[in-house]
């Protein structure tokens, strides 16, 4: 296979000949978004990496920054945000508080219950690298015309709506 050939192409009609009986269209489609998410994540890490950050731990400091003062959530909270496992969240957490960035306190209206707080390092950091992971999408995006982003935006709401996502 020519290494500009469309892969998702490629499968389909390796397919055809094998199995023509099989629809394997849905490879055009499932199988690009696959391919495309993994591309996508590559590039997008570089910025979160030249922070001193994983993908986890931009999601985690972006989560609790833009909710605003006092920029603080509940684990629970941050986990439904984040759409992560709290096992997950927990080692995120681990490892930014280790650097300084998250601090975990217990909660004034429950003391069985823990809260998230972004520290002033925290908050420096991801109003550092925000505009650059902005710029960044924005960047991926430049193939795409505003109507095409528009129109894509919407089918991929309507595609993860069933989904949840």
């Amino acid at each position: 296979m020519d290494q500009h050939q469309d892969h998702a192409q490629h499968v389909v009609d390796q397919w055809a000949v094998v199995r023509p009986e099989l629809d394997v269209s849905p490879v055009l489609v499932i199988g690009r978004l696959h391919r495309l998410a993994l591309a996508l994540t590559a590039e997008l890490v570089k910025v979160y990496n030249a922070h001193g950050l994983g993908e986890g731990d931009f999601d985690v400091l972006a989560t609790l920054r833009r909710t605003g003062e006092p920029y603080e959530l509940t684990p629970t909270e941050l986990m439904d945000q984040t759409m992560v496992t709290s096992g997950a969240v927990t080692k995120r957490l681990d490892r930014l508080e280790g650097a300084g960035l998250v601090q975990r306190r217990v909660s004034d209206g429950d003391r069985r219950s823990r809260i998230v707080v972004l520290t002033g390092t925290g908050r420096e950091l991801i109003d550092r690298a925000a505009p650059e992971h902005f710029a960044n999408e924005a960047r991926l995006l430049e193939p795409l015309t505003t109507s095409e982003r528009a129109t894509l935006a919407r089918l991929l709401a309507k595609l993860g709506a069933p989904l949840g996502v």
